[in-house]
């Protein structure tokens, strides 16, 4: 099966930050201009949460809270799930359902090198169904 390392060189691996300090607001607009569900929460180069637009709705929308006045580290989930490279699509895809999460940043050593989403992983798996299903319909024809 394949790994994370494989979706980050098919997706790319663009990791889209922000500081913990950062008004929620700051945190929306970037999700918005790079139309993405979440940010990892870097205190320089050490992950320390991440945020997500639900964090958004339930944390801040729900409570009646300023997205302006609040800083992101008030509504981040703090200590994140990871996975590394070397990670299989499956046990992600485990992972995600089991702790309903939607995002796991991809850390290496202590370095985030990418982040993965539950709509990347159903795409991975979709496409090696649509591979196995074509390879075999090519060996029953044959």
């Amino acid at each position: 099966m394949r790994q994370v390392k494989h979706l980050l060189e098919g997706k790319g691996n663009a990791v889209y930050a922000i500081a913990p300090e950062a008004p929620v607001l700051d945190a929306v607009r970037q999700m918005a201009e790079r139309r993405v569900g979440a940010l990892v929460v870097m205190k320089g180069e050490r992950l320390t949460g991440i945020v997500s637009e639900r964090d958004y709705a339930r944390k801040v929308i729900l409570q009646g809270r300023s997205s302006a006045q609040t800083s992101v580290a008030e509504i981040m989930s703090g200590e994140p799930l990871t996975v590394s490279p070397d990670t299989d699509v499956f046990d992600c895809m485990r992972l995600c359902t089991d702790r309903r999460v939607r995002h796991l940043p991809v850390v290496e050593g202590a370095r985030v090198v990418g982040v993965i989403s539950i709509g990347d992983l159903v795409k991975a798996v979709i496409d090696t169904q649509a591979e196995q299903i074509e390879q075999l319909q090519r060996y029953i024809t044959s």
